[in-house]
């Protein structure tokens, strides 16, 4: 069971979003159309193997050519706010240089029809879709590439800077080093293993220099980065687990976080400065520390440590979930590896579910960086397989995702209630929960295999159907917006009417006629 959305929305403060979010190369589709330029993420979908079942981006959810009535099933939803991502190949062909009026045109049209319908726009500038001529060029590897995400942070805020409410820079920098450049599991598809450390120093430089670029615009909008945390807990009492654990940590976690809140790489890695492969000049550090307005955090799970290279990278049903190339991914050569929770439901893509880690997450994250901006979850979700129920009788669908509402529930009261006070986040001020996702969509090299959405999405027809989860987060939404609006009568009803006070002429100084004492 699972609390009410009634008594859910009872418990969200005044002011906290809820959102959900897509990303552009996930869902649009139209990968050749209107001046779009190839993104490295084209290649990589058409290489054999690279994707489960040799699944196609090519339409993803037609959401280039669907965008108007996508945003009316988010207005029927009732969310706050949408975060969504701009194709920088669809606006930027090349990644620099000339400017396509029709990619510009299409991201104007989205933000028109969500101001609109009363939704307020996030946007990412970077999730993942690198231009193909920067992927050539070097990818992330290039410290040029910085460099260019500034740039096009300097297109997208002229263009868009009068709508947009909030800006994220780059979504999960950890997500593109360890499986684009680390473990070559998306694109660009290298397996440098540890000689890919240039690439997190390198994106989080494009992450300030973005930031520079949209302070430098004026932008009124909110400021910030997203960044993937999952709580490392260790295996067992043995002390390698911890020493492993705190390793992952540090890889996955802090490696990404500290340089951002903190101005500097954790002590062990800048160790690393003493290798080559992770030189870079000190005063980068003041660009990637800049204040920001807020700090986005994806959490998803847990994840449980165990030294030694165990069977593979992580669990057998991650890598199922994943494909093939997955199970083999540092296998036999890792120091430590990724555990299952026997005790624990897991998703379709093998992760555990335990929302009690929410509260950890932010716990960790309180403790270790007192500044800590307001917080945003920009990402929370999970996939399962759905099942869809026909009423004949009235021709309707139905699909009843108990396990993803449940999940979304259990995961924002953690939140709430460890961000409230006395809770063990209290310092933290949340400011919103963006459900992953909107709808399905090409989840990377899962394909179509991994639903995360409120919506089904039929990849042959692209009919779009609200699942029960849909339902739920419109009656949360709903409730919240109904106590707030009996928070706001009360307060009003307790105000006294300035025109109900009847005017006393009193002697000057003579306050006992008021009731006041000496």
């Amino acid at each position: 069971m699972h609390i009410t959305a009634k008594d859910l929305a009872a418990r969200i403060p005044a002011d906290f979003t809820l959102g959900v979010a897509t990303a552009a190369f996930q869902i649009e589709g139209a990968l050749d159309e209107d001046g779009r330029g190839q993104a490295g993420w084209d290649v990589f979908a058409a290489k054999p193997g690279a994707i489960v079942d040799d699944h196609s981006p090519a339409i993803a959810c037609d959401h280039y050519h669907r965008m108007p009535s996508d945003v009316a099933l988010l207005k029927q939803l009732g969310v706050d706010s949408y975060r969504f991502s701009v194709s920088w190949a669809r606006i930027q062909p090349t990644g620099s240089g000339a400017v396509n009026q029709k990619g510009l045109d299409f991201y104007d049209r989205l933000l028109d029809e969500l101001l609109a319908n009363g939704i307020s726009p996030m946007l990412t500038l970077y999730h993942w879709d690198t231009p193909k001529a920067l992927d050539d060029a070097g990818g992330w590897m290039n410290r040029d590439t910085a460099y260019r995400l500034g740039e096009f942070a300097a297109i997208a805020a002229e263009a868009y800077g009068d709508r947009v409410a909030r800006w994220c820079t780059i979504n999960e920098p950890a997500t593109v080093t360890t499986n684009g450049y680390t473990l070559g599991l998306h694109a660009p598809g290298e397996a440098l293993l540890l000689n890919a450390l240039p690439t997190v120093h390198h994106q989080l430089l494009g992450h300030g220099l973005a930031v520079q670029a949209l302070r430098a615009a004026g932008v009124p909008g909110g400021i910030g980065i997203t960044n993937v945390y999952s709580p490392m807990v260790p295996n067992s009492i043995n002390p390698l687990d911890r020493i492993s654990a705190g390793l992952m940590d540090l890889a996955q976690n802090r490696l990404y976080a500290d340089p951002v809140l903190t101005g500097k790489y954790p002590d062990l890695i800048r160790a690393a400065k003493f290798f080559s492969s992770f030189d870079h000049p000190d005063e980068d550090m003041e660009i990637i520390s800049q204040p920001l307005d807020f700090y986005g955090l994806n959490y998803y799970m847990p994840t449980k440590v165990a030294v030694g290279p165990g069977e593979g990278a992580v669990p057998a049903s991650m890598a199922e979930a994943m494909g093939s190339d997955l199970s083999a991914a540092g296998s036999g050569g890792t120091p430590f590896h990724v555990e299952t929770w026997p005790e624990a439901d897991i998703t379709s893509y093998g992760w555990p579910v335990k929302p009690e880690y929410m509260r950890v997450a932010l716990k960790e994250m309180a403790e270790r960086y007192p500044n800590l901006p307001p917080v945003i979850i920009t990402e929370g979700g999970a996939s399962f397989e759905d099942i869809t129920v026909r009423d004949k009788s009235t021709n309707t669908t139905f699909i009843p995702d108990e396990r993803r509402l449940k999940y979304l529930s259990d995961h924002i009261e953690a939140a709430l209630a460890a961000t409230a006070p006395g809770g063990e986040a209290e310092s933290i001020e949340l400011q919103g929960y963006y459900v992953w996702s909107l709808m399905d969509n090409f989840e990377w090299s899962a394909g179509y295999k991994q639903p995360f959405g409120l919506l089904h999405v039929d990849f042959e027809t692209l009919e779009r159907t609200p699942k029960a989860s849909f339902f739920w987060y419109q009656e949360l939404i709903e409730e919240r917006n109904l106590a707030e609006a009996a928070n706001i009568a009360l307060a009003q009803a307790m105000v006294p009417d300035a025109g109900d006070q009847e005017d006393t002429d009193l002697p000057d100084g003579d306050v006992t006629a008021l009731g006041a004492t000496a």
